[in-house]
């Protein structure tokens, strides 16, 4: 039988004359893998701050077990900023110590790229203090990982993650016996990592068995079977629920809702984008050029992240981008606006971005653009404009859109200023939509944003005709909102990937994989370095850029296989002939990469 670790009882709080959470009793178990879901200012963060008696409750009580290790990541973390990375995280262990403790490597490995700290100037003797808000809270994350707690309570641990980041995450916390409580708004990390959902609503909580995809179907069925009145919301959870059962099988590896009673759920609910209908309008109202880079090397600073680049973003084309941090992904959106905004006249180091004459483009940048914070909610989009026309005969009001986006009628008249920082998240990007853009560029567009809020508008885009890039560690959405996927893996070029996600988290794998194979003194002893001859150097550099120039022609061949295996779709002589023709060509580029690595250190 598990032993119960928290307990819950009758819990209120209020803010204000707001009630946050209403006599709420819950319960964590051993074992419980527990995720928290809620619209932004619901009352998550303060569920679980009570849940780790970091904040007390107006009534009601919270009991611990006796004995119990608590870990907790919050959203400000506590870490000394005159120490040492190594102080916080390792304490005083001997290197050969902790480097021979296989739970700390896997850790640091996980969520630094190695274990002499790649990214941070003097490794683990860096000082904290100067450090950014991400990297601090990596830091945080890994000091409370290497520990032995009996519950984990962790508020957003996404975010500042890249993908392969949350995946390593996602894997490590399955394979811990330590009960979780997680609040995060990445869908996919919930559904791998939890077991059971708290649902914060209105000051209740109300439970699910299952992870996020189980979630959606309880609580569509319960709000059916219920009759609410919340009809837009339950559309759009059927919505999400006909995509999880028919656009992504295998999304959860624990399906525990009825598949009949879910099939019958979705039985009228169409796909969520008409691709055909929605390429069609976009070619209307953007004619056959949106972008074409020709040969473009994109640099940041002395650092060339692409070279050789040439590549199409077309009408009505909805592009994934993922990549190492660092790669270029912001570089190359940020390269291709500046060509939009000067129409064409500022290029970039090399090679030419040409925009089609009718692009007009909005651009959601990390920056929260700063706006007059006396301005009303309202009025801050009414700004832009009244009334916004959403393809397909569909038109709504700046007041509607602020409803969509979570802005009520009372919160429309909220000052700017009075906004939190999810807030104003949203509002950036509903000025942008309601400027009327056909094309756009999305970087980490889910950042701050609650899943209500992001389901809406994954709905509002999937009726959006226009061409689309986004940028976004939230696989989940990138799966959602995108028909292709394209990574920057480092090595200066950028690669179609039909399988999308998970081929990229194969290819990065089999890159360190590599790397480790090639070296594994180094890997296992970083204070270690390997020397070579200048001559060595020189031919090792000489080998590169000609592998280099072999993986820009592969990657000109896939392209346009794929393009030929897309205009041959009926002819399946033609397309197993093409299909194998893309396997070794596939072959032949993992045995290129490896090489590219083995001689990268060398280099």
């Amino acid at each position: 039988m598990a032993v119960n670790l928290v307990n819950v009882e009758a819990v209120s709080k209020v803010y204000g004359t707001r009630a946050l959470l209403d006599g709420v009793s819950l319960g964590v178990s051993e074992g419980d893998r527990i995720g928290v879901v809620g619209r932004n200012g619901d009352g998550k963060t303060t569920l679980i701050r009570m849940l780790a008696k970091l904040e007390d409750a107006d009534t009601g009580r919270v009991t611990h077990s006796g004995g119990l290790r608590l870990g907790v990541l919050t959203q400000h973390d506590s870490l000394d900023p005159d120490a040492t990375v190594r102080h916080e995280v390792i304490g005083d262990m001997a290197d050969h110590e902790w480097a021979g403790d296989a739970k700390i490597r896997d850790v640091l490995t996980g969520l630094f790229g190695g274990l002499d700290l790649p990214g941070f100037e003097k490794g683990l003797d860096t000082v904290i203090r100067p450090l950014s808000g991400g990297e601090r809270r990596r830091i945080a994350l890994a000091k409370l990982l290497i520990g032995e707690p009996d519950l984990i309570v962790l508020d957003e641990p996404t975010n500042h993650l890249d993908v392969e980041g949350i995946s390593w995450l996602a894997a490590h916390l399955q394979a811990r016996r330590s009960a979780l409580v997680c609040v995060t708004h990445d869908r996919w990390f919930l559904d791998q990592v939890c077991t059971r959902m708290w649902d914060v609503q209105k000051g209740d909580v109300f439970e699910y068995e299952g992870g996020y995809s189980d979630y959606v179907f309880a609580r569509a069925e319960r709000e059916r079977i219920a009759a609410t009145e919340e009809a837009k919301r339950q559309n759009l959870m059927r919505k999400e629920l006909a995509w999880l059962r028919r656009g992504a099988p295998a999304r959860t590896s624990k399906p525990r809702y009825r598949i009949e009673a879910a099939n019958e759920l979705i039985a009228d609910v169409p796909e969520p984008r008409d691709k055909s209908e929605l390429m069609k309008f976009a070619s209307s109202r953007l004619g056959k050029t949106v972008f074409d880079l020709e040969d473009v090397t994109v640099q940041a600073g002395p650092k060339v992240l692409l070279k050789h680049l040439t590549w199409q973003l077309g009408p009505g084309d909805r592009i994934g981008l993922v990549g190492v941090n660092g790669a270029g992904k912001t570089s190359l959106l940020r390269a291709m606006a500046q060509a939009a905004r000067t129409e064409g006249e500022a290029q970039p180091a090399a090679g030419r971005v040409v925009v089609g004459k009718t692009v007009k483009l909005a651009y959601l940048s990390q920056e929260v653009a700063e706006l007059n914070p006396e301005l009303r909610v309202l009025q801050a989009v009414q700004q832009v404009r009244d009334r916004v026309d959403l393809g397909k005969g569909r038109e709504m009001t700046a007041g509607q859109l602020c409803e969509t986006f979570g802005f009520n009628k009372e919160k429309q008249w909220t000052p700017v200023g009075d906004l939190s920082g999810g807030e104003r998240r949203r509002l950036q990007l509903l000025r942008l939509l309601m400027d009327e853009p056909n094309v756009l560029f999305l970087d980490e567009p889910t950042n701050d944003l609650d899943i209500e809020t992001l389901t809406q508008l994954e709905d509002l885009l999937d009726g959006w005709p226009g061409s689309m890039v986004v940028i976004s560690h939230d696989r989940f959405f990138i799966e959602r909102t995108t028909d292709q996927v394209f990574a920057l893996l480092g090595d200066a070029a950028l690669r179609m990937l039909p399988r999308g996600i998970d081929e990229y988290l194969e290819r990065r794998h089999a890159m360190e994989d590599a790397v480790a194979a090639a070296s594994p003194v180094a890997a296992a002893t970083p204070a270690q370095e390997k020397t070579v001859s200048a001559a060595d150097a020189r031919a090792a550099k000489k080998e590169l850029q000609k592998i280099e120039r072999q993986l820009d022609k592969m990657s000109e061949r896939e392209t346009k296989l794929h393009a030929q295996i897309a205009d041959n779709a009926t002819d399946f002589a033609k397309v197993a002939k093409l299909d194998a023709e893309l396997r070794e060509l596939g072959g032949e580029r993992e045995e290129l990469e490896m090489r590219w690595l083995e001689l990268a250190e060398d280099a």
